[in-house]
């Protein structure tokens, strides 16, 4: 989007459309909030020679966002058609951790509202998780560019606005497109997961689970896509139904519906996505030498088609974050913030045991210091169980065009807590760059609902050049790590050489000479033995021990 997308023009108060009072009264209370008695005046008697006084209405809210510690700032009150900057509408920092939504239509300005909150937590030395879906976020990491509209808008909020761009790294999935390949091997992506990218019903995951558990147990490695279909394939064999038969089966029919998943999967070119080495997400938790939190971007415009794929791999990320951090507890700023794209996508035909998960995830991450942020059209795309664990909503404009489009916008509104506006009337019409806010307080109270004039991002409102984008990502220390994929021995290679072995093996003969049969080697005899078999079988579990499970089924074997 280019500047004046995102940033319109100051205007004034008696045309705007979702402010001014003549043409849009939804931003002024109907009546005094119950908070104000009916006989205080309209406005806090004036001091000489300050600016005009503040509507009562408007010193009570501007009372609910006096934080005294740290605080991001989103921007001004707008009240009754007037922005007033002396109302400056925030977020306190140490409440980060307890998630949050933003949300509205299309167009509205939810990009640039991630941009503006996650420069000001990079400057706060707090690391952020960004997808790029269009291509549009790499910006972040360069200086803005001053026009007359962000001017206009800077001065309309009182924000001193000078151009700043972050410290960032550019990742890809896969390495498709521009940025740092980021890879998951099949064992540590988990069944779960692995079953919502490829479409499984309940009866198919659950088998596909049982694949999993095999090959722990086993010591086989599924590294990647070839891995799982040689143990699926080795498992429906002869030999393979016999290893299954003490822990459940696996039946043909689901095992072939199992494998034509795959095989379309692969078609479709997905193979890249998992492999080795396999990205470690600690890398998300980086700070710049001068201490400030690094962007991390995840670049998906080249998989942008393929919505059930990337926002799996988020929700990946995420649990793999979640095993690996310790407890921290309430914390004065969060260890990194999770800005989760097209969040609907995640939800959209999930399982029972998918959104358990992701309930769990969220409700427990928390005390680990990261905070996640639902980027959706309707707060309705977010599960009720989910929906209720997000303290701090940023809400832009909603479109009410049709009778169709009015039951989310109700539905949005009394998820707001109790105010004196016309939430109907004001969703439908605020401008861009404008968002009805409420956050958790220090208190952990939820802060009055406020209309607010959002404040300018510092950084590039658009991409950076592909050129510029290519030669961060090659000067990155972290490329040299994961650009190059890796085919190690794994499930695939075991199992080919074990049937390569049992083809070449000669047929026992039926006159051989007594004394030959005796002249076995050691190895043989080793090999053949009970104590041999006995051991390797302990080996073999020992492995399968290392990889446990937890949420989703993701391995928490650490690399």
């Amino acid at each position: 989007m280019s500047d004046s997308e995102i940033v319109p023009p100051a205007t004034d108060p008696r045309s705007a459309p979702a402010t001014a009072p003549k043409t849009a009264p939804a931003t002024a209370p109907k009546t005094a909030p119950a908070t104000a008695p009916k006989t205080a005046p309209a406005t806090a008697p004036e001091k000489a020679g300050s600016a005009p006084a503040l509507p009562q209405e408007a010193l009570e809210i501007a009372s609910g966002y006096a934080f005294s510690g740290p605080a991001l700032d989103l921007g001004a009150l707008l009240w009754d058609g007037q922005c007033l900057p002396d109302v400056q509408i925030r977020i306190p920092l140490p409440m980060l951790n307890r998630h949050g939504l933003v949300a509205g239509a299309t167009g509205t300005g939810k990009t640039k509202t991630l941009q503006l909150i996650a420069e000001q937590l990079s400057a706060q030395g707090v690391p952020v998780f960004l997808a790029d879906i269009k291509g549009d976020v790499s910006g972040v990491s360069a200086p803005g560019v001053s026009n007359d509209r962000v001017q206009e808008r800077a001065r309309d909020v009182h924000q001193e606005w000078t151009p700043a761009g972050c410290p960032a790294e550019f990742y890809a999935l896969g390495g498709m497109g521009h940025g740092i390949p980021v890879r998951a091997t099949i064992t540590s992506f988990g069944p779960v997961l692995l079953s919502k990218v490829l479409q499984l019903n309940q009866t198919q995951e659950q088998s596909l689970g049982l694949i999993f558990h095999y090959a722990d147990q086993k010591g086989l490695e599924l590294v990647d896509l070839k891995d799982l279909r040689a143990v699926v394939a080795f498992l429906t064999s002869d030999e393979g139904k016999q290893e299954l038969k003490g822990i459940g089966g696996l039946s043909t029919a689901t095992a072939g519906v199992i494998l034509r998943s795959l095989a379309a999967f692969e078609a479709q070119g997905m193979s890249p996505f998992f492999g080795e080495p396999e990205f470690d997400t600690g890398e998300l938790l980086r700070t710049a030498s001068e201490g400030r939190g690094v962007v991390s971007v995840l670049e998906l415009p080249e998989v942008q088609d393929k919505p059930q794929l990337f926002s799996t791999f988020l929700m990946w990320l995420l649990a793999d974050l979640f095993h690996d951090l310790p407890e921290v507890g309430d914390a004065d700023r969060p260890k990194l913030v999770f800005f989760f794209d097209e969040a609907h996508l995640l939800f959209d035909d999930a399982s029972k045991a998918f959104l358990d998960s992701i309930t769990q995830t969220v409700r427990l991450i928390r005390s680990k210091g990261v905070g996640v942020f639902f980027v959706t059209q309707t707060p309705k795309d977010v599960p009720a169980d989910v929906l209720g664990q997000l303290g701090n909503r940023v809400q832009h404009a909603l479109r009410a065009f049709t009778p169709d489009d009015q039951k989310p916008l109700k539905a949005t509104v009394k998820t707001f807590p109790h105010s004196g506006y016309d939430l109907e009337e004001v969703l439908t019409g605020l401008g861009i760059g404008e968002a009805v806010v409420t956050v958790l307080s220090e208190k952990g109270a939820p802060t009055p609902v406020a209309v607010t004039r959002l404040r300018a991002p510092r950084s590039l409102m658009g991409p950076v050049d592909a050129g510029v984008l290519d030669q961060a990502v090659k000067g990155s220390p972290l490329y040299g790590r994961y650009a190059q994929a890796v085919d190690r021995e794994s499930a695939y290679e075991k199992l080919t050489a074990r049937e390569a072995a049992s083809q070449a093996a000669p047929a026992p003969s039926k006159g051989r000479p007594e004394q030959d049969r005796h002249e076995e080697s050691m190895v043989e005899q080793v090999v053949g033995s009970g104590l041999f078999k006995s051991l390797a079988r302990s080996v073999g579990t020992q492995i399968g021990r290392e990889i446990t499970r937890s949420l989703f089924g993701t391995a928490r074997r650490r690399r």
